[in-house]
């Protein structure tokens, strides 16, 4: 699996970046993990809307999905332009069906719903959900395939499922939208000290903090987190490559 960042930043995107996006890619199957604001700009720098096998949605706030309806677009325009594609399945939980409607557009895309309690299987990926600790609905992902493990917390404070959710993985890609000294419970938000403590006691392989604030030096959540885990920890960065 390769999974490339697309936008790290929470909330929305700094100056010429993006908010949550990340593409995940296996055996050639191309699948977006959320598609936030200034995602498509910063997509097409990798692969062309046309292109995309499929989207899924953790949640409907909008530095998640503000990017679906211009992917609706470009695909349409794409296709008016003599683009052969076939509709493009976008995975969503129908816990809000005002948003999960809007993930449908003509014959473009098709919201597609998943069952947060099942096994769903979306091109080459075993996708596992965890409903998370957010003021909306929302819910972390965990993707296998190729016999490895990728988990995607999506926005959540800490909870203790997380732990078993995550056991083993090569890879966790984690919220970190707050400083240690900082408690993000009620706005449903991890900190540096909660990701680390997370990534150790799920014994995973290496850790990406994401959903990044927009204040503070950035190298210090890397600091704190490494206070409880000692293994590999990287900043999300614009087009950062992680391959298992």
């Amino acid at each position: 699996m390769k999974l490339t960042i697309i936008g790290p930043w929470g909330g929305y995107p700094k100056v010429n970046a993006a908010s949550a996006g990340y593409l995940l890619e296996h055996e050639g199957f191309r699948l977006l993990i959320d598609c936030g604001s200034g995602v498509l700009a910063k997509l097409q720098n990798i692969v062309q809307p046309e292109q995309l096998d499929a989207v899924i949605i953790s949640h409907y706030h909008p530095d998640h999905i503000a990017d679906i309806g211009v992917l609706q677009h470009a695909r349409l325009i794409q296709g008016y332009l003599g683009k052969d594609m076939d509709t493009l399945p976008v995975y969503g939980h129908q816990s809000d069906q005002q948003e999960f409607s809007k993930l449908s557009y003509k014959n473009i895309m098709k919201g597609i719903a998943y069952e947060p309690n099942q096994e769903l299987r979306v091109g080459p990926f075993k996708v596992t959900f965890l409903k998370t600790d957010h003021p909306v609905p929302c819910y972390a992902m965990r993707f296998e395939a190729g016999g490895k493990a990728i988990v995607y917390t999506a926005d959540s404070s800490f909870k203790e499922e997380f732990i078993s959710f995550s056991q083993g993985a090569e890879v966790l890609v984690c919220e970190c939208n707050f400083y240690a000294n900082q408690n993000g419970k009620s706005a449903g938000h991890m900190n540096s000290t909660d990701a680390g403590r997370f990534a150790r006691e799920a014994d995973v392989k290496q850790l990406i903090l994401t959903h990044l604030p927009h204040y503070g030096n950035l190298t210090e959540l890397l600091d704190e987190a490494s206070k409880e885990y000692t293994g590999i920890i990287k900043l999300a960065e614009e087009f950062q490559v992680i391959t298992i």
